[in-house]
């Protein structure tokens, strides 16, 4: 019995010194854009160095005291990252009645979604004044006919816009970048009683290799800075968890408010090709973004639709 003790608890301290090991690496990522890919990671790797520092409390001598210290500072590193998401300001919210309200929705469709009907009649009876849609690929041809009172912005299945009402304009010009570097990006302009308002919608790569992501959000800054920044309208699967330094790097540059706030959108059961199964979703890389013309009515997450991802449903008041 005292053997396997020993064993637990050099298990342990293996935990927390791993931990405390990827937390201040984590940190490093406010210089290093190899270093940010561990930021996303954060809330996990918090939930795993509380066990250490749960399990110190039921053994003595030198192992507790090692276990607390590594442990503790890797939750207080953690927390450091993930803390700021929670305390950071936002904008007055409209109230649910509010005159003039619009729905969004923002959902990665995944090209191997295994219900797209049921995603496609989730979406229906929704009724949602916008959809902004990635990986619908295989839906492409479907989704005009199931949503036949919906105009479609672009064919192109990497990033689709539908809308009730029809855009005044569009734009889907590629954006001006090598192809491994440029995301796939829509835009569509209406016009409202309140005037011009422009939703877009893109769909970043993963945060690894380095600079591929932090090049994309370079990209779409300058591709958000064409329209009026008042009633701008952005979502997208972002790929990217707001505890990044590259995520808080991109919400300066777009200049306009992110209305997710740590909403936690993947993964969905199966994911990675249906290899691994999560329990619950871990990273918030679905974002909303929306200019001070803007009130947030709420944001909230949808049920599981066959996608990886869940949807952000957004309600937005001018």
């Amino acid at each position: 019995m005292e053997h396997v003790r020993s064993v637990l608890a050099a298990f342990m301290t293996l935990v927390a010194l791993c931990c405390l090991a990827w937390a201040a690496a984590a940190h490093g990522g406010r210089w290093s854009m190899r270093l940010d890919a561990l930021t996303h990671f954060a809330p996990l790797v918090l939930g795993a160095a509380i066990l250490p520092a749960a399990y110190a409390f039921l053994v003595r001598g030198w192992p507790r005291i090692a276990m607390l210290v590594m442990a503790g500072t890797a939750i207080l590193l953690c927390a450091g990252l993930i803390l700021p998401e929670y305390l950071r300001p936002k904008s007055a919210p409209a109230p649910a009645a509010a005159p003039g309200r619009i729905k969004v929705i923002q959902l990665n469709f995944w090209d191997r979604n295994r219900t797209p009907a049921k995603a496609i009649a989730w979406l229906k009876a929704q009724d949602p004044d916008i959809i902004v849609l990635q990986e619908v690929c295989r839906v492409r041809k479907m989704l005009p006919v199931e949503l036949a009172d919906y105009h479609v912005t672009t064919f192109d299945c990497r990033v689709m816009i539908l809308s009730k009402a029809e855009p005044i304009r569009r734009m889907v010009t590629p954006l001006d970048a090598d192809k491994y570097l440029r995301p796939p990006v829509a835009a569509a302009t209406f016009r409202d009683q309140h005037g011009e308002y422009t939703v877009a919608g893109t769909h970043y790569g993963w945060p690894v290799p380095a600079g591929r992501q932090q090049a994309q959000g370079r990209l779409i800054a300058g591709f958000l800075g064409r329209f009026p920044k008042e009633r701008l309208i952005f979502t997208g699967d972002l790929n990217s968890t707001p505890w990044s330094f590259a995520r808080r790097r991109e919400d300066a540059m777009f200049a306009i408010e992110r209305r997710t706030r740590a909403l936690f959108s993947w993964p969905v059961g199966r994911f990675t090709g249906g290899r691994l199964e999560a329990p619950f979703p871990f990273l918030p890389i679905d974002q909303v973004y929306a200019g001070p013309g803007w009130r947030t009515v709420s944001v909230t997450r949808g049920p599981a639709v066959g996608s990886d991802h869940y949807p952000i449903v957004t309600i937005l008041a001018p």
